[in-house]
């Protein structure tokens, strides 16, 4: 990563007190960056922040104010930021079809989508004033049209239509986002069926996880830019 005679990269991670979240920011620590760990929930984002020896600031990505603050802390800290980590996200609601409504998309895409699109705002001066400004999106394999189309594929077989939409909204802000942006390199990391709390424990390690992010921010793939990508390779549209 950084060597003794440059600054470390400034990292931010939202949604990071636990999970994909949390895993991420301690590669980061471990990799040599400074790294805020952005969290609404204070008392937990604390812990989180002690847990890997990092820092906390209050983050709450569905708040103008919340988000505005927090890229005002990093201001005054840092001065800039190099990588931005938008992973804070909710499954929302589950079950018979017959009993979702617009009020649960509201929900989830104002925290996946909105979310995403308010914190890469808020941040955007910090991450232009970067030498090479990196934003990885948090996605799904959900958000893959062609796995859902592929029997094959267990996209096409789990996964309730509200996450999935707001994922594919993401992949396509992605490469929107890219494209607008040449200098801030922008892309869309899939992490895969992740063992946490949102899949009850079910999938490969949140280290496994957390590897096409982590090669999106300070690895190989630090240089791609509107790429969907896994552990594995590039995922398909």
């Amino acid at each position: 990563m950084a060597s003794s005679s440059e600054p470390a990269p400034v990292a931010l991670v939202t949604g990071a007190s636990q999970g994909i979240g949390l895993e991420t920011a301690r590669r980061l620590v471990e990799a040599g960056c400074t790294v805020y760990v952005g969290a609404r929930n204070p008392e937990r984002g604390t812990a989180a922040a002690q847990e890997i020896g990092t820092r906390f600031v209050p983050l709450e990505v569905t708040s103008d104010e919340s988000v505005e603050a927090a890229a005002a802390h990093v201001e005054a800290e840092a001065g800039h930021l190099d990588i931005l980590i938008n992973n804070a996200g909710i499954t929302g609601p589950q079950g018979d079809v017959h009993d979702l409504t617009a009020a649960g998309i509201e929900q989830v895409l104002a925290t996946n989508v909105v979310g995403y699109v308010r914190v890469i705002h808020g941040f955007l001066p910090l991450l232009e004033r970067a030498e090479e400004p990196r934003i990885v999106n948090v996605t799904s394999g959900l958000g893959s049209l062609a796995r859902f189309h592929d029997r094959s594929t267990i996209e096409s077989r789990v996964g309730n239509p509200f996450y999935a939409a707001s994922k594919a909204a993401i992949n396509m802000l992605t490469v929107r986002y890219a494209r607008l942006l040449p200098r801030v390199r922008i892309n869309a990391a899939d992490p895969g069926l992740t063992a946490t709390k949102f899949t009850g424990g079910m999938g490969h390690s949140v280290t496994d996880g957390t590897d096409a992010i982590i090669r999106f921010a300070i690895g190989e793939d630090r240089d791609l830019t509107g790429r969907y990508r896994d552990r594995d390779g590039d995922v398909p549209w």
